[in-house]
């Protein structure tokens, strides 16, 4: 089982409320996907995540790493356990919600 950090939480269902409202029933279950691909991939290989997301270099952190599941940039702790700590659609400014 992965652990999200409360600012995930808040992020996830606020993408989640924002394609309800939307009527976009795709795309939550597109975010559903990432969420259940970064898992399987923290959980295999937790050190092989990218020290930021490719355009944001400024966003490396020691302790952190970022991986691309669909369309989504998803931070996490490299602790034990690995944590999510963030999740932004590709698109999202990405340094202004953090």
């Amino acid at each position: 089982m992965t652990l999200y950090a409360p600012e995930a939480i808040a992020q996830i269902d606020a993408l989640r409320s924002y394609y309800e409202t939307k009527n976009r029933p795709a795309a939550a279950r597109a975010l559903d996907a990432a969420l259940d691909v970064a898992e399987r991939e923290i959980a295999l290989r937790p050190g092989d995540g990218l020290p930021a997301p490719r355009p944001y270099p400024e966003l490396a952190r020691r302790g952190q790493a970022w991986l691309k599941a669909g369309r989504y940039w998803i931070a996490y702790g490299t602790g034990t356990p690995p944590v999510i700590l963030a999740v932004f659609f590709e698109t999202a400014d990405t340094p202004e919600r953090l």
